[in-house]
Order: C-alpha cells, then structure tokens, then sequence
C-alpha cells in the first residue's frame, strides 16, 4: 500500500502540469521526484507509555520516496508548491516488560511488531519577495508565505492476534520561507523552511539542497532533510526526529 500511494500521488502531480496552458509565458513549472534515506529517532505511544523507537519498536533508516511541483504564477496570483512525502516505518522486536498500547496490554517475551505511517501532504501559497531578485542582480530570490499540511498517520502494534491501532488526518497550517541563490547558471544553492508552533505541539521541516542543470530544462540536486513533530492529538503522543540525505531528478520550463 505505502509504495502503491506515492506512485499514484506522482502521475496526479504531473496531470496538474499537463493542465496548465503551454502558451503562457508567465508561468513557470518545476517538477521532481526524488529518494531519501531517513534515519528515525524518538517515541510514539498510543493511551500508554510512549514507546522509544530505536530500543524498543526496532525502527531503522529506510529510503522513502517524494514528489514535488512549483507553479510561479503571474501578475498578483500567490506561487504554489505542492508536496508529497509518504514516510512509513516498521519493525519486529520482543520487550522484557509487558506495556500498554491502546486498549490492549502487550506480554512481555513474545515477539510483536509495529508500523507508524506519517504521509504529508503540502500546499503551499507563497510569494517571491519584492526587488531581492533585482537589488542582488538575479543572484539571489526570497520566497515567503502559507504551507497547508495534512498528516495522514496511523499507528499500528500486533503480537499473534492481538492487534491494535490508530489512523486519523491532522490539517495543520505552517509558514512558509525559502531562499535560491544562483552562483552560476547552472548552479543553485536552495533551502526550504516550514514550521508550525502551539502549545506542547511543534512541526518543523527544514530541507536543503544543491541543484545541477545538466540541461537547460533538466536537473539533478542532492541534499538534506531534517523534520521533528511533538504531537499530542487523538490520544497518540508523538516525538520524532527525522532526517537524512536525498537525491532527486527534475524538469523545469
């Protein structure tokens, strides 16, 4: 199912392109798709204790698949970003204590496994900020504006039939700022920030990335992406950090 979602989210962002008009000049796209290696670090729990996820859940860095689209709009019309980001993680271990999860009590001895899927979704609605393109003679550009989240997450545990979990969707609004600064033509530094901040409950999302046209409508960047979400929402209490390198290949006209 995880890899069955970004394959589908991928071609419905590419549909969004094919149903801009190629005649208008004013609008740029850019699309790509890409790989990262996330290592995951932190504790989830579900009515109970929370559970680290390296020494007891057994959760390990895993390659996880995204797919982005910008859309530069013309005239006062705010620029979009779209943002697909499955993200799913899994293991299989044995506790020395029985514990709490859900309305169910895990034994302790026996072997049980778990999975936390934390897909985002993004829109974005920004704008380039005025006259920094023209003061730094196009060396440089500032993008600032909304970041519309939705998490769709669930947290699964199972040991022989006993089995509990829960899913929910989290609609979460975040600012947006980014910046590209271009040395050469074919060459750009880029970095992406969103976050969201209220009460206990905290969502950040930083990612950088180095950006190679090897043609003029073609390009290839490697980065970093570090993420850390506290959450206290529908009884799942949730701490995690994630981050690791990325690769991606895209199309820009």
């Amino acid at each position: 199912m995880f890899k069955k979602r970004i394959w589908f989210w991928i071609p419905m962002m590419a549909l969004i392109l094919l149903s801009i008009p190629h005649y208008s000049e004013a609008i740029g796209l850019e699309a790509a798709v890409g790989l990262s290696y996330l290592n995951v670090q932190g504790e989830s729990g579900y009515k109970g204790d929370p559970l680290d996820l390296n020494n007891v859940l057994k959760y390990n860095s895993a390659a996880q698949f995204f797919g982005r689209v910008k859309i530069d709009m013309p005239l006062v019309i705010p620029n979009l970003y779209l943002l697909v980001t499955p993200m799913r993680f899994d293991g299989t271990a044995t506790n020395n204590v029985s514990f709490k999860f859900g309305d169910q009590t895990f034994s302790t001895g026996t072997p049980f496994s778990s999975a936390l899927k934390l897909d985002h979704y993004d829109l974005g609605l920004y704008y380039g900020l005025p006259f920094v393109k023209q003061a730094t003679r196009g060396l440089m550009n500032i993008d600032a504006g909304l970041d519309i989240r939705v998490y769709d997450l669930k947290t699964e545990l199972s040991q022989g039939a006993n089995v509990e979990s829960k899913s929910f969707y989290l609609l979460m609004p975040m600012a947006y700022l980014a910046f590209q600064v271009k040395p050469m033509s074919f060459l750009s530094l880029e970095g992406e920030f969103r976050g969201f901040l209220f009460d206990s409950n905290h969502y950040y999302d930083l990612i950088g990335r180095v950006k190679y046209n090897f043609i003029e409508w073609a390009f290839v960047s490697a980065g970093y992406r570090y993420e850390e979400i506290s959450m206290d929402q529908s009884d799942i209490k949730l701490k995690v950090r994630f981050s690791g390198p990325l690769l991606e290949v895209g199309l820009k006209f």
